[in-house]
Formats: structure tokens, C-alpha cells, sequence
């Protein structure tokens, strides 16, 4: 009987080749969190189902990954009426855990369950993978990595800024232009009091967030089944279209939002936030974006999505503000503010725009060939010896033909052989091939470390 090697959809292997690049991509953002001296946190895979459910909207409670009870999960379950009650009701019965969907809400768990060993304001960063059971498409899958980094414990506009920043080193130094799209939760919520249906301003948050994806019509659509009226739809538009620069926009909010003092008050966060911005000399541009929402329901007040300049890939990182979280935890008036990064969307656009570093393609720098017997012994020296320079080596484990052994090093990418005969070990010289050139000829020892570190 054949077995079936196929991985589930949405997941992927990474080849030795891949894990390279991925691991530039984790080290460059690792950097950078460290410079801005947040420290490293993980959780588990998975949580307390009670613990993620009511967090993500009801979009996002349907894509939670929920994990079955050990043993027999239909005990005590009235198998009869399984017909009778939803799935959601029925996961409920006979599962306690979930796959994390974010890494946030398990953050914020963290906080509450460590609550008296911490000092606040605390700062953290973690990359882990999540989980989440949507539809797998280009860009989207349902296991992948996240790169958190957060402040929690302040109000401080002076976060929002230091996040901005972190975004533009990051890829600054990934060599990915950006735009930097901004907003603020506090003005939805005002535009949704402008247009007189603050009762639903999830519905309102949820409809435009899709406003890119699917356009203002079929938004439309949806706002309209969701019971808003037509004349408030018009007024929503009115207010989305508002034109200019940064500045001009979020003066010119102020006439529609003028009867909500939350409205206003998101106005006057994000006026902030771009001060502070204007004298920070960042290479990303950001925009003040009406129409971005975030789909997340814990976000209160400024949220963010970057996209890149050069490359049609949806949002690679995303984030915001979020007052409330720790108090669903029982720990009220704790406010925190973060950033995500997308690891597998950031690959994907340096992928496509040719970005990864050279040596990301390449494991061993220099590969000893192997000729056997006296040849071998004294080799295997001068490999430990090359490896104490802190360069990357490796020795052919077997005598082959020199045929066998030039291919190998071609297809790892290998960019040197070293060769050690009998004339070269009396000469205390190794014969070095350039397997890009092919240029060989016989040096010592110092110069090999110079060519090839």
C-alpha cells in the first residue's frame, strides 16, 4: 500500500536553501528589535480555546484551528442532537484547545497570568508561527510565521512613533520600499456617529476593511444587508473620499466628525503621531488612510498596514493600539501597542523583486576534496583550521573522482575547492579552484583565508 507524502494544504516545506533566506530575514528583523532594546518572548502552540474565542471578530473566530480532547471527546455528548446545534456550540463541547491564531492575544494572556513579575512599561518581541484555517492563496497560508514586537504598560503617542521606526529600519535594511499606511480606530468610530449608525460600527469596520479587495460597490452591498441606509452609505463615502495631504485630511475630518468627541479625539492622536513623525526623517512614506480598518476587534485606537512600493502583495506587516485587551484577562487599564511582520509575505516580495543577499544562496564557502588515506588525514587538519577562522567549511566524506566531488561543490553553491596532495602537504600549500572562474592555483594557507572569508 502506497503512502500518501503530501503535506496538508496551506502548509510547506523549506529546503536548506530556503531556511537560509528565511533565517536572513528573522536575523535582520531580530537585530533591529534588539536595537530598540525589546526583549524575546515565547508561548505555546496552543491555548485554552476560552482563551482566543470572542477576540478576532466573528471572521476571525471561524478560522481558529481547534484541537480535539484527548480520548474519548464525545463523551457526555447527546450524539442524537449533534444535528440539532451549530458547529461552533458542538467545537465548544468537545474542544478545550486551540492552534494560536496571533500572537498577540496569547501576549496579552501572558501578561495577566505574569502580571506581578513584570515592570511596566514592558517590552517584548516574539517570532513564532500561528495557525489560522483560511483558504490558502498566494500570500496566505494557514501556517506562518509572525514577528511581533510590542510596548504594553503606557499611553505614550512616543510608541506609535518608535513602531514607525522600527518599520522603516527593518526594511530599510531588508532593501524593501514601503508605504506606511496610517489610521485611527477613534475616527471609524466617529465616522460611524457622523453617519448615525454607531451601533454598528463593527459591521461598518468590517465591510470597509475589504474595501481594496473586493470595492466600493460590493462594500456597499454588504453595508446595505447589514441594515444601513442608503443615505448613510453616501455620507460614509463622502467622508472616506476626502482628499490631500495628511494634514489637509485630518483638518478637513474635523467638520463631519465635529459632533463626536471620540472622532476628535483620534484626529488629535493621529495629529500627534505625525508630528513626531515629521522630525524623525524616516525613508518611508506614510500615508493617513480613511479607509483602513483592521479587521481585529481589540484594536481602540492608531492601526497601521505596510505594503511595498515595488510589488502588488497585500499587507506585510500590520499592527495598532489596544486598550482593552488585558481587561478581557481581568487586568483593566493596561494599554499596549505592537506590530506584526509577515515572514512569508516579506519573502515572497524580496523573492519576487530579487532582494536576498548572495550569501544567503550558499552554505560552505570552501569544500576540502577528498583524495583518502595520508591526503585525508591531513586535510581533515587544515578543515579544522579553516572552520577556527570562522569561515564555513566542509570535507567530501568520500575518495571519489574529482569529477563527482567539482559537482557537488557546483550544486551547493560551494564557491571554492581546496585540493591536498602529496606535493601540497610538503609544500605546506593547498591548490584552491575558484569554481566560479575556474582559476586554480596553489597558495598557502593564510591566503586561502584571505580569499575566502
Amino acid at each position: 500500500m502506497s503512502i500518501n507524502t503530501g503535506i496538508p494544504k496551506g502548509t510547506r516545506d523549506f529546503s536548506p536553501a530556503e531556511m537560509m533566506r528565511r533565517n536572513y530575514i528573522f536575523d535582520t528583523i531580530k537585530d533591529i528589535f534588539r536595537l530598540y532594546a525589546y526583549q524575546p518572548l515565547e508561548t505555546p502552540s496552543m491555548e485554552n480555546l476560552s482563551t482566543l474565542m470572542g477576540k478576532y471578530g466573528e471572521e476571525g473566530d471561524r478560522l481558529i484551528f481547534k484541537i480535539l480532547n484527548s480520548g474519548d471527546f464525545l463523551a457526555g455528548l447527546d450524539c442524537s442532537k449533534l444535528s440539532e446545534q451549530s458547529p461552533s456550540k458542538i467545537s465548544t463541547k468537545i474542544c478545550e484547545k486551540a492552534l494560536r491564531y496571533d500572537l498577540t492575544v496569547p501576549f496579552a494572556r501572558y501578561i495577566v497570568q505574569h502580571k506581578n513579575e513584570i515592570t511596566f512599561p514592558f517590552r517584548r518581541y516574539q517570532i513564532q508561527p500561528v495557525w489560522r484555517a483560511d483558504r490558502p492563496q498566494k500570500g496566505r497560508y494557514r501556517e506562518f510565521y509572525q514577528c511581533d514586537v510590542d510596548v504594553i504598560g503606557t499611553h505614550s503617542l512616543l510608541c506609535e512613533m518608535e513602531l514607525m521606526r522600527i518599520i522603516d529600519d527593518v526594511f530599510g535594511k531588508l532593501n524593501v520600499p514601503v508605504q506606511i499606511h496610517l489610521n485611527n480606530r477613534k475616527i471609524l468610530t466617529g465616522i460611524a456617529d457622523a453617519i448615525g449608525h454607531s451601533e454598528k460600527f463593527l459591521d461598518i469596520t468590517t465591510a470597509i476593511d475589504k474595501l481594496e479587495k473586493i470595492g466600493e460597490e460590493k462594500v456597499t452591498e454588504e453595508l446595505l444587508s447589514k441594515g444601513l441606509t442608503a443615505a448613510a452609505i453616501e455620507k460614509l463615502w463622502k467622508i472616506v473620499r476626502i482628499d490631500g495631504s495628511n494634514d489637509d485630511k485630518l483638518e478637513a475630518l474635523k467638520v463631519p466628525l465635529s459632533s463626536s468627541d471620540t472622532g476628535l479625539l483620534g484626529i488629535s492622536e493621529l495629529q500627534t503621531v505625525f508630528s513626531y513623525l515629521n522630525d524623525c526623517g524616516l525613508r518611508s512614506e506614510v500615508s493617513f488612510d480613511i479607509s483602513l480598518a483592521r479587521g481585529l476587534n481589540y484594536y481602540t485606537g492608531a492601526i497601521f498596514e505596510v505594503k511595498a512600493k515595488e510589488v502588488n502583495f497585500g499587507s506585510i506587516c500590520g499592527g495598532g493600539r489596544y486598550d482593552d485587551l488585558t481587561g478581557i484577562f481581568g487586568l483593566n487599564d493596561v494599554s499596549g501597542v505592537g506590530v506584526s511582520f509577515g515572514a512569508d509575505r516579506i519573502y515572497d516580495v524580496l523573492n519576487e523583486l530579487n532582494r536576498f543577499p548572495a550569501e544567503t544562496s550558499a552554505g560552505a564557502r570552501i569544500l576540502f576534496a577528498n583524495f583518502g588515506g595520508a591526503e585525508e588525514r591531513y586535510s581533515l587538519k587544515m578543515l579544522d583550521y579553516v572552520r577556527k577562522q570562522d569561515i564555513r567549511a566542509e570535507m567530501y566524506p568520500e575518495a571519489a573522482k574529482m569529477k563527482k566531488q567539482f559537482a557537488y561543490a557546483d550544486n551547493k553553491n560551494i564557491p571554492f575547492v581546496a585540493m591536498i596532495g602529496s606535493e601540497e602537504m610538503a609544500n605546506h600549500s593547498i591548490s584552491l579552484k575558484n569554481m566560479l572562474t575556474g582559476d586554480q592555483r596553489t597558495i598557502k594557507v593564510e591566503e586561502v583565508i584571505k580569499l575566502v572569508s
